[in-house]
């Protein structure tokens, strides 16, 4: 579970180009819940998800994961329990290392192995098993390194990296915005396979409005660093993209 209480926060405080990126934001994302997270420019999406990675530390608030209060926690502690795929295929994988050695830093993230040499043999075949899943022949090219690998293939990639050691969040911002249709269709059915096959409590960034609505459980549109509206079960079900909107424009004219 994870419970932001009250976050805030206010860049370039005291001068003309003051800005409350978070103002007074309190959200609760339930262990199997996919939120999906829309807004224009702007809005708090990219700051929310600082805030909860450590970017940066809140002007007041508090985040709490599984229990844990985890606000004044550095980002690389928080990293150890917080699986995050950004938009940029290029980001969250080594380029210069092979496929099955970027798996491996992965997935011995957060837990304490003695020092050896290489990949072991279970390993390699449980890596090969869930590569296999992806249907892009990657469980084929393990020796390989990443930067042979298309945007697709590395943001495959990255989601099995993001996943495979079962973090406590996971954090999607716009990680199939730089694919192509096909690509992002896929990598789209991936995530929404693990998600529910871990109950992953989950938060994706989109500008996709039809995207938004169709994956996930429940949908919040940010607003001026605040939540604007929630939406979950049936009125989300209902929802359409063209309704979304016009119910946007009038909260902004209220």
């Amino acid at each position: 579970m994870l419970e932001i209480k009250h976050a805030q926060k206010t860049f370039f405080r005291g001068t003309p180009n003051e800005r409350a990126a978070l103002n007074d934001l309190s959200l609760t994302l339930d262990g199997g819940e996919f939120l999906t997270v829309i807004g224009s420019n702007g809005a708090g999406k990219s700051t929310l998800f600082n805030a909860i990675t450590g970017g940066f530390i809140l002007d007041g608030g508090s985040i709490v994961l599984n229990g844990d209060d985890v606000t004044w926690l550095p980002p690389h502690r928080r990293a150890l329990v917080i699986g995050y795929i950004f938009q940029n295929p290029a980001r969250g994988t080594a380029p210069n290392m092979t496929i099955e050695e970027n798996l491996a830093l992965a997935y011995s993230r957060g837990k304490k192995w003695p020092l050896r040499k290489g990949v072991s043999k279970e390993d390699r075949s449980f890596f090969r098993e869930h590569l296999a899943r992806f249907e892009m022949g990657l469980e084929d090219r393990m020796k390989d390194t990443v930067g042979l690998l298309s945007g697709g293939q590395r943001q495959a990639l990255a989601m099995l990296m993001s996943t495979i050691a079962r973090p406590r969040l996971l954090l999607l911002d716009e990680h199939t915005a730089a694919l192509d249709p096909a690509a992002a269709q896929k990598i789209m059915r991936i995530t929404d396979e693990i998600v529910k096959e871990q109950k992953l409590a989950t938060m994706m960034i989109t500008h996709n409005i039809r995207q938004a609505l169709d994956f996930g459980t429940r949908t919040i549109m940010l607003d001026d660093g605040k939540i604007a509206f929630d939406l979950r079960g049936e009125e989300r079900k209902n929802m359409t993209p063209s309704r979304l909107m016009e119910h946007y424009s009038h909260l902004r004219v209220m």
